[in-house]
């Protein structure tokens, strides 16, 4: 049976590490590689909205490189997270020219966790803003998104690979993991412990969908970069870019 797209392409959660996407998306577009629906988690889902809405890649880049973690967030008397995300939400809104996925110039899949529920949720349609953020709330860390009444925290808590929900609709699959499987040094103290605690959690939870992916493209030593190191956006977006190259490449695009 025919599948509804050719290409579809399937963007990980991974913090700052989700420039890797956009160096991705820019080897892609080099060699006339056109995604004709692209599904994000937690990073990749704001990688993933900015592309579908019309951003170049080096847009994507540039609006990321000099933005501060703490100048984004406020950090709270806790109050189911140590931080909000009102003031990233705001910048991000600005950015998006669509505000709901219909208005997206590619089809554009988000996965968040309900949190009320213990399930992944897929979005798909509606407003757009509030899934990305949802899917991007880390647990404790950040306060859950509500979305018609329901708590919903980041998507990689259940799903961190979000292959499997573009797998069936399209021919060819390329998947872009910047969620290592190796987990960084690390200091013992709250934060550190924090995303050491969820790494391992996402990393548990990739396999199944890596082994769905036609093209597998993972950065090497993306662990030498934490969720939240943006004084490193330009080399985090080359090594993307180069991985890419290097793997597409070799599957025989050009």
């Amino acid at each position: 049976m025919e599948k509804k797209y050719k290409v579809g392409v399937a963007l990980s959660g991974g913090g700052i590490r989700g420039l890797c996407h956009a160096g991705a998306l820019q080897a892609m577009e080099e060699l006339n590689i056109q995604p004709e629906i692209i599904s994000g988690v937690s990073a990749g889902a704001i990688v993933g909205a900015l592309y579908a809405d019309g951003h170049k890649p080096t847009e994507i880049l540039e609006a990321f490189k000099h933005v501060s973690f703490l100048k984004m967030t406020k950090i709270l008397v806790p109050e189911g997270g140590f931080f909000h995300l009102n003031s990233f939400e705001r910048y991000l809104g600005k950015l998006l020219t669509a505000k709901t996925f219909e208005e997206l110039r590619i089809p554009f899949r988000i996965v968040a966790t309900n949190f009320d529920e213990g399930r992944s949720a897929i979005f798909d349609e509606g407003n757009l803003l509030k899934p990305v953020i949802a899917s991007s709330s880390i647990p404790v860390l950040f306060v859950p998104k509500k979305i018609k009444n329901q708590l919903y925290v980041d998507g990689g808590l259940m799903k961190n690979f979000p292959v499997s929900t573009i797998r069936e609709d399209c021919e060819l699959v390329i998947g872009i993991n910047v969620s290592p499987l190796t987990a960084p040094e690390y200091k013992l103290k709250i934060m550190d412990v924090a995303l050491r605690t969820y790494h391992f959690m996402f990393r548990s939870n990739i396999l199944n969908d890596k082994a769905l992916c036609d093209i597998l493209i993972e950065p090497e030593h993306i662990y030498d970069y934490n969720l939240f190191e943006t004084e490193k956006a330009d080399e985090i977006y080359q090594l993307g870019y180069t991985t890419a190259l290097k793997v597409l490449k070799e599957k025989g695009f050009s």
